[in-house]
């Protein structure tokens, strides 16, 4: 039995038009995102397979790959309902649209708005390779970071938690924006769920005891 599933995109292809064209949406979430899921779900097999065997020369490569292919499958996951329609997405966080909490926590840890989008948009934009600018909660602080992951799952912080993530890997919008990545990260900002960010923050937020570093 497959441990993960390939999860519904939360709209049609078209939706995200003409931000993130229906192509691209369609071979993401279909080829690749599922190419992550099935990775996942290979590496566990493998894994278990190696421990009945006591088979262990291979483990290291194992455990990168699932890794890999699982933080892919969790990002990418995060990433669809991250999203919404050009015409009720994007703009910026306010309390008037119920989302005060989020917006004031952003506030707090970037100095403003418009300096928390200037860092995201970098460190998406200047992923070396392929990888992703995250907006996460950073448990043992309290506050919110932005974080600049390598492939899947590097170069973050133990515990944090992501609740915005920019996909920054070519097959995300080389199809639509060839090598222009700035002017792809520039448009995921209309497109923007903050209702879903704002209740992935909250969520986060309560669970801020959870990395118990000391009894």
């Amino acid at each position: 039995m497959p441990v993960y599933t390939l999860p519904d995109l939360p709209y049609d292809y078209s939706a995200l038009a003409p931000v993130i064209s229906p192509e691209i949406i369609e071979l993401h979430h279909d080829k690749h995102h599922a190419a992550y899921v099935k990775g996942a779900n290979d590496t566990l097999e493998q894994l278990a397979e190696a421990r009945d065997k006591e088979s262990w020369g291979s483990v290291n490569g194992l455990e990168k790959n699932l890794a890999f292919h699982l933080s892919g499958h969790i990002l990418h996951s995060i990433y669809w309902q991250n999203m919404t329609g050009p015409k009720d997405g994007g703009g910026e966080p306010l309390a008037a649209d119920g989302v005060g909490e989020l917006a004031d926590a952003i506030k707090e840890s970037f100095g403003s708005f418009a300096a928390f989008r200037t860092q995201l948009s970098k460190a998406a934009a200047t992923t070396q390779g392929s990888g992703w600018g995250v907006l996460a909660y950073e448990p043992l602080s309290g506050r919110l970071i932005v974080e600049q992951v390598y492939d899947h799952q590097g170069n973050v912080g133990q515990g944090s938690t992501p609740i915005l993530v920019f996909d920054a890997w070519e097959h995300a919008f080389y199809l639509q924006y060839k090598n222009q990545k700035v002017d792809f990260i520039e448009a995921m900002w209309q497109v923007v769920n903050w209702q879903d960010v704002a209740r992935r923050y909250e969520a986060a937020a309560s669970r801020a005891n959870a990395l118990l570093l000391a009894p």
